[in-house]
């Protein structure tokens, strides 16, 4: 039989990617008909390796995390025989045991998937209010309870991630769900030596942590303080919900006892999330939004994101400028960004939502409203934004008529950008008793009031007002870059709002500038989200710069750092990986 890519056969070899362990050993050999002498057999597998490194010039897959074990473990997923759908679904899963205060199915998440054959998959996976949630349930006496919205039995809405990952890996990928849920299951049975970033939200979440026995049990010493770094943190309830699943499928989670269990401890504690709520959770499939930025197409997550919306905006405003002729990092170059960025988000604040619910404008990334909120921008000063645009036909031409992101690419041609959370650091701070799974607090990405600033001090409007089986306006921006039709970049980001603007200066130094995906990650971070008046901005920035951004009228408040973006690209030709530098994650290719 001839040389065959997907099964991978030569002559009388067959080559099995399937292994039994999650070593990553190399594959294991089968004979399909009769032995043939020894000295054919080496002579059949070195003409099988030769090839397969001429084909993929040694390159199989390229992956990008905030932890080392999460990337390992795609890795591991893409050598088992998994494809880069597969590396995402590991990395996420692993994610909820090793990075459990950012992510987890728990929570919710984006998925942004290019298949080999040119074909865009987008999942959303965000979560969705309650059926008894309301408009004003977050309103006492008139008052707002943004404390409600944070931590507890009500701040939570109804977990997607896990919904979305048995989509992507049953319709896209080559590994059933299972191997990944028992190869997670297996490290949070095991545990893993606490890193400083993990010890340090422990500490600062401590507080709430100690409100909930099961949170309380696993998170913090038998005496209420908090677990130090270096101490191993063994999650076996977590494993054992994991190997559940596994056994039982999704159903177990959504319809069985892990639903019971949400829907009596809901109940018990003033919650209103119901196991009907659970059991009627789908995920959805959306169309991506595209934008042309400089004869690249960006390709990026549609509401209830307002991530793909406003990177697209922005890049839209920035094209009316030559970028090129300003330094990196110069005060023209933030200052003209910044006030790019205002403007989007003067609008994110009045017309992003659920597009299942309410009318968010296609006319947002329409390059004429851009050219026109372009010419709005002063070089010399800081532009007053006091409210949003009107883009055109904002009432017809309508869309749909603490988080972290891994990318993973591979040698098929298979991209994935994908952004989970649980929103602020362990979500709501509640972990459901017997289970491991932290709960998230998406529901303080409505706006629970107008006028009433999120965790996160973002403004919203009617929009984003709590309902019913509505999805929560989110920053998250998983996002992929192509340019002559073929995917270079793989990019996307945690922390809050900044998630969208972490996002587009990796795309503009990326493809402005001209920077590797390694340099591109590691360039300053700034952040402007309209309401408050203030530019977010790292301290790795020149004081001289600074200096003239307050001069033109800028107000800023200066982070040692904020944020982290993860990315893989494809650069002459060659597949590589970035983690930010802010983080001790891992990326790799193999």
């Amino acid at each position: 039989m001839p040389f065959d890519i997907d099964g991978q056969y030569i002559g009388l070899l067959r080559v099995s990617t399937h292994k039994s362990n999650f070593t990553g050993e190399s594959p294991t050999c089968q004979w399909a008909i009769d032995p043939i002498p020894s000295i054919m057999r080496v002579f059949a597998i070195f003409c099988l390796f030769f090839v397969s490194c001429k084909l993929f010039g040694a390159q199989h897959a390229a992956v990008a995390t905030v932890d080392p074990i999460a990337t390992d473990a795609a890795i591991a997923a893409m050598k088992q025989g998994g494809n880069a759908v597969d590396g995402a679904v590991a990395a996420g899963l692993t994610l909820g045991v090793v990075n459990g205060y950012n992510s987890g199915i728990g929570g919710g998440g984006f998925m942004v998937i290019r298949l080999a054959n040119g074909k865009f998959v987008v999942i959303d996976g965000r979560e969705v209010a309650p059926a008894a949630a309301n408009r004003d349930m977050y309103i006492k006496d008139g008052k707002p309870e943004t404390r409600a919205s944070k931590v507890g039995a009500r701040a939570s809405g109804v977990p997607g991630a896990l919904a979305a990952y048995e989509l992507a890996v049953r319709k896209h990928g080559k590994l059933p769900l299972k191997w990944h849920l028992e190869n997670a299951a297996k490290i949070a049975e095991e545990g893993f030596k606490i890193p400083s970033a993990y010890a340090g939200r422990i500490r600062a979440t401590a507080h709430d942590l100690r409100k909930f026995e099961s949170s309380s049990a696993i998170l913090l010493n038998t005496d209420g303080k908090s677990h130090e770094a270096g101490k191993s943190l063994r999650q076996p309830d977590l494993a054992k919900t994991y190997r559940s699943i596994a056994k039982e499928g999704i159903g177990w989670f959504y319809g069985g006892a892990f639903a019971a269990a949400t829907e009596k401890w809901m109940k018990a504690n003033g919650g209103i999330m119901t196991a009907r709520d659970l059991a009627n959770y789908k995920p959805k499939l959306r169309a991506p939004v595209r934008v042309n930025y400089r004869g690249y197409e960006i390709v990026s997550m549609p509401p209830p994101s307002s991530g793909g919306v406003h990177v697209g905006q922005i890049l839209n405003i920035l094209e009316n400028f030559d970028l090129k002729k300003m330094k990196p990092n110069s005060a023209d170059f933030i200052h003209l960004v910044t006030e790019a960025m205002k403007l989007a988000f003067a609008d994110r604040a009045h017309w992003l939502g659920d597009a299942d619910f309410v009318p968010v404008p296609r006319g947002l990334i329409d390059k004429k409203y851009a050219k026109g909120l372009a010419k709005r921008i002063r070089m010399d000063r800081v532009t007053k934004v006091a409210e949003h645009g009107t883009p055109p036909r904002s009432t017809e031409d309508l869309f749909n008529k603490h988080t972290t992101h891994f990318s993973c690419a591979d040698s098929e041609g298979n991209w994935v950008a994908c952004t989970a959370t649980v929103n602020t650091s362990f979500g709501s701070k509640v972990i459901i008793p017997g289970t491991g799974v932290i709960m998230n607090n998406e529901m303080d990405d409505f706006s629970i009031a107008p006028g009433v600033p999120n965790a996160f001090g973002l403004l919203g409007a009617e929009a984003n007002a709590v309902a019913p089986g509505k999805r929560p306006l989110s920053s998250m921006s998983p996002t992929i870059v192509l340019k002559d039709g073929k995917p270079i970049l793989a990019v996307g980001a945690a922390g809050g709002p900044t998630i969208i603007t972490q996002t587009l200066l990796a795309i503009i130094h990326t493809i402005d500038f001209g920077l590797g995906v390694k340099a591109a990650l590691a360039q300053p971070h700034f952040h402007h989200q309209w309401a408050p008046n203030q530019m977010r901005i790292e301290r790795k920035v020149s004081e001289n710069v600074l200096a003239e951004l307050r001069k033109r009228g800028h107000t800023l408040k200066v982070y040692n750092q904020m944020g982290a973006t993860q990315a893989v690209s494809l650069r002459n030709g060659k597949l590589d990986a970035a983690h930010d530098p802010r983080l001790k994650g891992k990326a790799t290719r193999y």
